[in-house]
C-alpha cells in the first residue's frame, strides 16, 4: 500500500505578505504611476525587469532603517523630481538623502495673458500692459476678470 503524502494548501500570491523590498518597489513603481499588474503586463513591452530594483530597494531599506521610511524617501524625491520634469530611480534617493529635508517641489509660476498675449504689471505706473507679437505694449483696459492665469 501506497501512503500518500498529505496535501499543503499553498495561499494565493494575492493573500501572500508583501515582503519589505516587494513594498518598496510597488511603491517606486506606483510614484512613477504604474500598478503592479501593469508592470506585469507591460513588462515585455517596455522591458522592465522587476528584478533590477530589487537590490537598490534592499540597500534603501538598510540605510532608510525600515520600509516605511524607505517610501517616505521614496515619495519626497518623487515629488521634487516631478515638479522639475526630472526622471528619478531608487538610486536618485541615495545620491539625495543627505538633503531629503530640504527637498522641497518647485513652486508653480502661473502668468497672466489676456486673448492669448502676455501681460506685464508697470510698478510705476500702477497698470497692467498687453505685449502684442510685434513688442507693443498697450495699456489693458478690460476688467480683470478677463485675465488668464497660466502655467507657463
Amino acid at each position: 500500500m501506497v501512503k500518500k503524502k498529505p496535501i499543503k494548501e499553498t495561499p494565493n500570491k494575492k493573500e501572500q505578505k508583501e515582503s519589505a523590498i516587494q513594498q518598496v518597489v510597488n511603491h517606486y513603481f506606483s510614484t512613477k504611476g504604474l500598478s503592479v499588474d501593469q508592470i506585469k503586463e507591460d513588462a515585455k513591452k517596455r522591458k522592465i525587469i522587476y528584478s533590477r530594483y530589487t537590490r537598490p530597494a534592499r540597500d534603501l531599506i538598510e540605510l532608510a532603517g525600515s520600509a516605511e521610511r524607505a517610501q517616505e524617501a521614496i515619495s519626497k524625491v518623487a515629488l521634487w523630481a516631478q515638479s522639475r520634469g526630472l526622471d528619478y530611480t531608487i538610486e536618485t534617493v541615495f545620491k539625495r538623502w543627505l538633503e531629503l529635508d530640504k527637498l522641497k517641489p518647485k513652486e508653480v509660476v502661473k502668468k497672466p495673458f489676456y486673448r492669448g498675449d502676455p501681460m506685464v504689471w508697470s510698478e510705476a505706473k500702477k497698470k497692467w500692459f498687453v505685449v502684442t507679437p510685434e513688442n507693443d505694449w498697450l495699456e489693458f483696459a478690460d476688467t480683470e476678470d478677463k485675465i488668464e492665469w497660466k502655467v507657463v
